[in-house]
């Protein structure tokens, strides 16, 4: 079982209306696809790769090297314990925003150049994302994007101080002496909105969880991986359904992954669409919403302590008044 494989660029053309047909299903069924074709560019994207790649080895690995997971795996193998790690991840990474540009990783030739040229491309194609699930769900167009900006679209004018969150966290899997011992990623939902991800094109590990079965997302090169957050699941009221998935830590290769997540405001108000859940019977309105309103920032908090578990009981405990 492979996951599915869209060619974006027909999205335009003759087979519009088959490609708007096989991105439903994608996010109805499956709730990750790979976009080919996606208009950002192949030389672009090598670039992206090179200097995520020199970054890690010259201004990451050596601190992996003295890393927490490395020092417990460590402890467990010196004492010839059969005990597994299961309150880490083997896994080097951080986090590149707009808000924190000053912090970026500062000694990799043209690795900020480099990585905001890709963070501007990356952000259309989210917002071009989410308007196909618009139109697909039957709402305005814009209107998920409007939504993650507190009610207002996003003009890149930077005025609106209710603003979507676009954030992109950089990940390495280094080879793992013993992987039975440890996760490379514990099993989770993402918590925000859409996710775009530019992953390593030799080394799998990336595990979707599909119909009971951990099934492998399969490396394609140069292909952006989509998937859909629980914030997605909630606009939908529940056609999109955010997706389980892992990591596997592995004993050979140093899998890179480019995860970047286009997410509401902490501000915004997140609930299921009208146009969605409410109906008339008889002349007076029923509504079936199948998820409370909340605040994602309050989500959020509750998303930061639970990430690991069921996501289902984090959606009642985000709700405040609102």
């Amino acid at each position: 079982m492979a996951i599915p494989v869209i060619d974006f660029s027909k999205i335009e053309g003759d087979d519009r209306a088959k490609t708007l047909a096989q991105i439903a299903v994608c996010c109805e069924e499956w709730g990750f696809f790979q976009l080919i074709n996606h208009g950002i560019s192949e030389e672009l994207l090598e670039r992206v790769k090179k200097v995520a790649s020199e970054c890690y080895k010259h201004e990451r690995e050596p601190s992996f090297k003295n890393s927490k997971p490395v020092k417990m795996l460590d402890e467990i193998l010196a004492t010839k314990s059969d005990e597994k790690i299961e309150n880490v991840d083997w896994e080097d990474v951080f986090l590149l925003s707009d808000e924190n540009h000053d912090e970026w990783p500062s000694k990799t030739p043209l690795f900020k150049e480099t990585m905001k040229e890709y963070r501007d491309e990356l952000k259309k194609l989210a917002i071009k994302v989410t308007e196909v699930m618009d139109l697909n769900l039957g709402l305005p167009k814009g209107y998920i994007n409007k939504a993650f900006n507190g009610g207002e679209l996003d003009d890149d004018n930077n005025n609106n101080k209710n603003a979507a969150f676009f954030g992109t966290k950089v990940s390495h899997y280094p080879p793992c002496p013993s992987p039975e011992k440890v996760n490379g990623l514990r099993a989770h939902t993402d918590a925000g909105g859409v996710i775009l991800l530019y992953q390593d094109d030799e080394v799998n590990g990336l595990q979707i969880l599909k119909d009971g079965e951990w099934i492998d997302v399969q490396p394609h090169k140069n292909a952006i991986v989509i998937n859909t957050g629980d914030q997605i699941e909630v606009l939908s009221n529940g056609r999109y359904k955010s997706v389980w998935h892992r990591v596997l830590a592995l004993p050979g290769g140093n899998r890179r992954s480019i995860a970047s997540f286009y997410n509401p405001s902490l501000n915004a108000t997140i609930e299921p669409a009208r146009e969605l859940v409410v109906e008339k019977v008889e002349k007076e309105e029923v509504n079936s919403a199948k998820y409370p309103k909340f605040v994602f920032g309050d989500y959020m908090s509750v998303y930061a302590e639970q990430k690991f578990l069921a996501k289902e009981p984090r959606f009642q405990k985000a709700v405040k008044a609102v």
